[in-house]
């Protein structure tokens, strides 16, 4: 049989992005580290359309002052229904008394459907 597929994901408005976001516990911060992708699990909040992320737990993120343009991703997916969805931010970052502020410039989501059922393949040689 050959490998089940996706169904199509459902883009997601900018509206309910957000409100997803709003009730995610965790997310993770995506920027670039000597030249290369980092990403790192984070703490978070909203502050209107910024994300803020809570840099004081996290020792392994190189200095707000040298992150720039990051992405911040946050998703759910619950196991028994396979459905979830899943949130991109991406915009400039600066610290300020609160965190790492991002203030996204980009903002896409897609919930995320159910696997389709594999479809049986005749596999008789003759």
């Amino acid at each position: 049989m050959p490998p089940s597929t996706a169904a199509d994901p459902d883009p997601l408005d900018r509206r309910t992005c957000y409100a997803l976001l709003a009730g995610a516990p965790i997310g993770r911060l995506v920027f670039t580290e000597g030249a290369l992708p980092a990403i790192e699990p984070v703490r978070f909040h909203l502050d209107g359309d910024d994300v803020v992320v809570q840099v004081g737990s996290t020792p392994e993120l190189p200095p707000a002052d040298r992150l720039g343009v990051v992405a911040f991703q946050a998703d759910e997916y619950d196991e028994t229904r396979q459905t979830g969805w899943c949130v991109v931010t991406i915009g400039r970052s600066t610290a300020d008394e609160h965190g790492l502020r991002i203030r996204p410039e980009i903002v896409r989501g897609r919930r995320i459907g159910p696997l389709l059922t594999p479809v049986p393949q005749d596999t008789a040689v003759g």
